[in-house]
Protein backbone atom coordinates (compact mmCIF):
# COMPACT_ATOMS: atom_id res chain seq x y z
CA UNK A 1 0.00 0.00 0.00
CA UNK A 2 1.34 3.50 -0.97
CA UNK A 3 1.59 6.19 1.06
CA UNK A 4 -1.82 8.03 -0.33
CA UNK A 5 -3.34 4.55 0.35
CA UNK A 6 -2.54 4.32 3.59
CA UNK A 7 -3.76 8.20 4.28
CA UNK A 8 -7.13 7.32 2.90
CA UNK A 9 -7.19 4.45 5.53
CA UNK A 10 -6.02 6.44 8.18
CA UNK A 11 -9.33 8.84 7.64
CA UNK A 12 -11.30 5.71 7.54
CA UNK A 13 -10.10 4.78 10.91
CA UNK A 14 -10.48 7.73 12.51
CA UNK A 15 -13.87 7.99 11.47
CA UNK A 16 -14.42 4.90 12.61
CA UNK A 17 -12.99 5.56 16.14
CA UNK A 18 -14.95 8.45 16.42
CA UNK A 19 -14.71 11.50 19.06
CA UNK A 20 -11.12 11.27 20.87
CA UNK A 21 -8.47 13.45 22.48
CA UNK A 22 -5.06 13.42 20.81
CA UNK A 23 -2.07 13.27 22.40
CA UNK A 24 -0.17 16.28 20.84
CA UNK A 25 3.18 17.47 21.03
CA UNK A 26 3.64 19.56 18.31
CA UNK A 27 5.96 17.26 16.95
CA UNK A 28 5.66 15.56 13.76
CA UNK A 29 3.70 12.56 13.77
CA UNK A 30 1.09 14.22 15.89
CA UNK A 31 0.86 16.91 14.01
CA UNK A 32 -0.17 15.09 11.28
CA UNK A 33 -1.97 12.70 13.28
CA UNK A 34 -4.37 15.86 14.54
CA UNK A 35 -4.60 17.39 11.49
CA UNK A 36 -6.13 14.74 9.75
CA UNK A 37 -8.29 13.74 12.78
CA UNK A 38 -9.67 17.59 12.85
CA UNK A 39 -10.18 17.36 8.95
CA UNK A 40 -12.52 13.99 9.86
CA UNK A 41 -14.08 14.41 13.09
CA UNK A 42 -14.27 18.22 12.77
CA UNK A 43 -14.77 19.24 16.80
CA UNK A 44 -14.65 15.77 18.25
CA UNK A 45 -10.95 15.89 17.93
CA UNK A 46 -9.62 17.58 21.00
CA UNK A 47 -5.58 17.79 21.42
CA UNK A 48 -4.13 17.70 24.62
CA UNK A 49 -0.22 18.76 25.67
CA UNK A 50 1.35 18.63 28.67
CA UNK A 51 3.49 21.44 29.96
CA UNK A 52 6.63 20.16 31.41
CA UNK A 53 10.47 20.51 32.16
CA UNK A 54 11.41 17.60 30.52
CA UNK A 55 9.88 19.50 27.11
CA UNK A 56 11.80 21.54 24.84
CA UNK A 57 9.55 25.35 25.26
CA UNK A 58 9.99 25.32 21.81
CA UNK A 59 7.56 22.18 21.37
CA UNK A 60 4.62 23.64 23.43
CA UNK A 61 5.00 26.92 21.72
CA UNK A 62 4.52 24.96 18.15
CA UNK A 63 1.73 22.68 19.66
CA UNK A 64 -0.06 25.88 20.76
CA UNK A 65 0.62 27.73 17.33
CA UNK A 66 -0.47 25.20 15.08
CA UNK A 67 -3.94 23.97 17.08
CA UNK A 68 -4.89 27.83 16.68
CA UNK A 69 -4.13 27.38 13.28
CA UNK A 70 -6.18 24.62 12.51
CA UNK A 71 -9.14 25.54 15.18
CA UNK A 72 -8.82 22.70 17.07
CA UNK A 73 -9.66 22.89 21.05
CA UNK A 74 -6.52 22.59 22.45
CA UNK A 75 -6.32 21.57 26.55
CA UNK A 76 -2.75 22.05 28.05
CA UNK A 77 -2.09 20.43 31.31
CA UNK A 78 1.09 20.96 33.94
CA UNK A 79 2.83 18.02 34.76
CA UNK A 80 6.30 17.57 36.38
CA UNK A 81 7.76 13.85 35.44
CA UNK A 82 10.26 14.29 38.00
CA UNK A 83 7.43 13.78 40.55
CA UNK A 84 6.86 10.34 39.65
CA UNK A 85 8.32 7.90 42.31
CA UNK A 86 11.13 6.43 40.40
CA UNK A 87 11.72 8.63 37.17
CA UNK A 88 14.25 10.80 38.17
CA UNK A 89 16.30 7.83 39.00
CA UNK A 90 16.46 7.16 35.01
CA UNK A 91 15.87 3.39 34.91
CA UNK A 92 16.29 1.93 31.64
CA UNK A 93 12.26 1.87 31.27
CA UNK A 94 12.17 5.67 31.79
CA UNK A 95 9.47 6.88 29.14
CA UNK A 96 7.10 4.16 30.23
CA UNK A 97 6.58 6.47 33.79
CA UNK A 98 6.66 9.41 31.60
CA UNK A 99 4.27 7.89 29.21
CA UNK A 100 1.99 6.68 31.66
CA UNK A 101 1.48 9.96 33.29
CA UNK A 102 0.68 11.86 29.66
CA UNK A 103 -1.91 9.08 29.22
CA UNK A 104 -3.22 9.35 32.49
CA UNK A 105 -3.76 13.10 31.97
CA UNK A 106 -5.48 12.11 28.56
CA UNK A 107 -8.03 9.34 29.96
CA UNK A 108 -8.86 11.55 32.97
CA UNK A 109 -9.97 14.24 29.88
CA UNK A 110 -11.25 11.95 27.52
CA UNK A 111 -13.36 10.41 30.81
CA UNK A 112 -14.61 13.69 31.70
CA UNK A 113 -16.04 14.85 27.85
CA UNK A 114 -17.38 11.28 27.84
CA UNK A 115 -14.86 10.35 24.77
CA UNK A 116 -13.43 6.49 24.85
CA UNK A 117 -10.65 7.05 22.55
CA UNK A 118 -7.36 8.14 23.16
CA UNK A 119 -4.92 7.86 20.63
CA UNK A 120 -0.83 9.09 20.16
CA UNK A 121 1.27 9.66 17.12
CA UNK A 122 3.20 6.61 17.43
CA UNK A 123 4.45 5.67 13.81
CA UNK A 124 5.24 2.40 11.83
CA UNK A 125 8.99 2.59 12.61
CA UNK A 126 8.76 3.01 16.55
CA UNK A 127 7.09 -0.25 16.61
CA UNK A 128 10.98 -1.65 16.08
CA UNK A 129 12.64 0.80 18.50
CA UNK A 130 13.30 0.37 22.15
CA UNK A 131 10.29 2.19 23.45
CA UNK A 132 9.36 1.76 26.96
CA UNK A 133 6.38 3.88 26.38
CA UNK A 134 4.42 1.33 24.35
CA UNK A 135 3.86 -0.66 27.31
CA UNK A 136 2.19 2.35 29.29
CA UNK A 137 -0.01 2.72 26.33
CA UNK A 138 -1.06 -0.87 25.73
CA UNK A 139 -2.23 -0.33 29.38
CA UNK A 140 -3.57 2.35 29.20
CA UNK A 141 -5.51 1.56 26.34
CA UNK A 142 -3.91 4.31 23.68
CA UNK A 143 -4.75 4.00 20.24
CA UNK A 144 -1.87 4.01 17.34
CA UNK A 145 -3.55 4.93 14.60
CA UNK A 146 -0.91 6.00 12.46
CA UNK A 147 1.29 2.50 13.24
CA UNK A 148 -1.98 1.00 12.69
CA UNK A 149 -2.27 2.10 9.26
CA UNK A 150 1.48 1.02 8.41
CA UNK A 151 2.65 4.72 8.16
CA UNK A 152 6.34 5.31 8.74
CA UNK A 153 8.58 8.25 9.96
CA UNK A 154 9.63 9.11 6.04
CA UNK A 155 5.75 8.57 4.70
CA UNK A 156 4.30 10.76 7.62
CA UNK A 157 7.00 13.92 6.14
CA UNK A 158 5.71 13.48 2.94
CA UNK A 159 2.20 13.54 3.60
CA UNK A 160 2.02 16.33 5.94
CA UNK A 161 4.51 18.53 2.96
CA UNK A 162 1.42 17.60 0.83
CA UNK A 163 -1.13 18.70 3.27
CA UNK A 164 1.01 21.90 3.71
CA UNK A 165 2.01 21.40 7.35
CA UNK A 166 4.94 23.27 9.19
CA UNK A 167 6.10 20.33 11.13
CA UNK A 168 7.01 18.30 7.97
CA UNK A 169 10.62 18.96 8.12
CA UNK A 170 10.89 19.70 11.54
CA UNK A 171 13.42 17.84 13.30
CA UNK A 172 12.84 14.94 15.83
CA UNK A 173 12.68 16.50 19.52
CA UNK A 174 12.15 14.10 22.60
CA UNK A 175 12.41 14.73 25.81
CA UNK A 176 15.20 16.57 27.48
CA UNK A 177 15.49 13.55 30.19
CA UNK A 178 16.86 11.30 27.04
CA UNK A 179 19.91 13.53 27.18
CA UNK A 180 20.97 11.36 30.35
CA UNK A 181 22.71 8.42 30.31
CA UNK A 182 20.47 5.63 32.32
CA UNK A 183 21.11 5.92 35.71
CA UNK A 184 22.09 9.36 36.23
CA UNK A 185 19.60 11.04 38.12
CA UNK A 186 17.47 13.59 36.41
CA UNK A 187 16.81 16.84 38.14
CA UNK A 188 15.35 20.32 37.32
CA UNK A 189 18.64 21.96 37.64
CA UNK A 190 19.74 19.59 34.77
CA UNK A 191 17.19 19.52 32.27
CA UNK A 192 17.42 23.49 32.30
CA UNK A 193 21.25 23.08 31.32
CA UNK A 194 20.71 21.13 28.59
CA UNK A 195 17.55 23.11 26.92
CA UNK A 196 20.19 26.29 27.52
CA UNK A 197 23.26 24.22 26.18
CA UNK A 198 20.64 23.49 23.22
CA UNK A 199 19.05 26.33 22.27
CA UNK A 200 22.55 28.27 22.20
CA UNK A 201 23.00 25.81 19.65
CA UNK A 202 20.32 26.56 17.99
CA UNK A 203 21.26 30.01 17.74
CA UNK A 204 24.27 29.22 16.42
CA UNK A 205 22.22 27.78 13.13
CA UNK A 206 22.66 24.07 14.10
CA UNK A 207 19.06 22.88 13.34
CA UNK A 208 19.94 19.20 14.24
CA UNK A 209 21.67 18.58 18.04
CA UNK A 210 21.84 17.00 21.04
CA UNK A 211 23.83 17.97 24.31
CA UNK A 212 24.30 14.66 26.39
CA UNK A 213 25.16 15.15 29.71
CA UNK A 214 28.47 13.22 31.52
CA UNK A 215 29.02 15.60 34.27
CA UNK A 216 31.01 17.39 33.99
CA UNK A 217 31.19 16.73 30.47
CA UNK A 218 28.96 18.10 27.55
CA UNK A 219 29.16 15.39 24.76
CA UNK A 220 28.02 17.51 21.92
CA UNK A 221 25.56 15.32 18.87
CA UNK A 222 25.32 17.18 15.63
CA UNK A 223 24.71 15.90 12.16
CA UNK A 224 28.35 14.58 10.69
CA UNK A 225 27.94 17.08 8.09
CA UNK A 226 27.79 20.23 10.76
CA UNK A 227 31.22 18.59 12.85
CA UNK A 228 33.71 20.69 10.86
CA UNK A 229 31.50 23.81 11.52
CA UNK A 230 31.33 23.08 14.77
CA UNK A 231 35.14 22.94 15.36
CA UNK A 232 35.76 26.14 13.05
CA UNK A 233 37.53 28.66 16.07
CA UNK A 234 34.67 31.54 16.00
CA UNK A 235 31.91 28.55 16.43
CA UNK A 236 33.49 26.57 18.85
CA UNK A 237 34.88 29.82 20.86
CA UNK A 238 30.79 30.43 21.05
CA UNK A 239 30.18 27.42 22.27
CA UNK A 240 32.21 26.26 25.25
CA UNK A 241 31.59 30.12 26.36
CA UNK A 242 28.02 29.44 26.12
CA UNK A 243 28.25 25.57 27.93
CA UNK A 244 30.77 26.43 30.69
CA UNK A 245 28.28 29.40 31.74
CA UNK A 246 25.80 26.70 32.07
CA UNK A 247 27.88 24.76 34.39
CA UNK A 248 29.63 21.85 31.93
CA UNK A 249 33.25 22.04 32.90
CA UNK A 250 34.36 20.45 29.46
CA UNK A 251 33.03 20.50 26.22
CA UNK A 252 33.39 17.33 23.90
CA UNK A 253 32.16 16.72 20.40
CA UNK A 254 30.89 13.33 19.52
CA UNK A 255 33.31 12.39 16.25
CA UNK A 256 30.23 9.61 14.91
CA UNK A 257 27.75 12.75 14.84
CA UNK A 258 23.88 12.94 15.43
CA UNK A 259 21.86 9.97 15.80
CA UNK A 260 18.83 9.83 18.02
CA UNK A 261 18.84 7.51 20.74
CA UNK A 262 22.49 7.11 20.78
CA UNK A 263 22.24 6.51 24.76
CA UNK A 264 20.74 3.46 23.98
CA UNK A 265 23.77 2.05 22.18
CA UNK A 266 24.68 0.12 25.49
CA UNK A 267 21.45 -1.81 25.89
CA UNK A 268 20.64 -5.06 24.97
CA UNK A 269 18.37 -4.91 22.18
CA UNK A 270 14.83 -5.29 23.45
CA UNK A 271 12.70 -7.21 21.06
CA UNK A 272 10.19 -5.52 18.25
CA UNK A 273 6.52 -4.72 19.53
CA UNK A 274 3.67 -6.71 18.06
CA UNK A 275 3.12 -4.55 14.96
CA UNK A 276 -1.04 -2.95 15.30
CA UNK A 277 -2.99 -3.91 12.10
CA UNK A 278 -6.15 -1.63 11.49
CA UNK A 279 -9.01 -1.67 12.87
CA UNK A 280 -7.95 -3.61 16.21
CA UNK A 281 -6.68 -1.93 19.44
CA UNK A 282 -2.28 -1.64 19.98
CA UNK A 283 -2.75 -3.68 23.32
Amino acid sequence: MDADAKLSALRALLRELGPLVVAFSGGVDSSFLLQVAHAELGAAAVALTTRSPTAPEADETMARVLAEALGVEHVVVDANELHIPGYADNPVNRCFFCKGSLYTICRAEADRRGIAVVVDGVNLDDLGDYRPGLKAAEEHAVRHPLAEVGLSKDEIRRLSRQLGLPTADKPSSPCLSSRFPYGTRITLDGLRRVAGAEAALHRLGFRECRVRVHDPIARIEVPAADVARLAEPPVREAVVAALRALGFRYVTVDLQGFRSGSLNEGLARAPAAPRPSAGRRAS
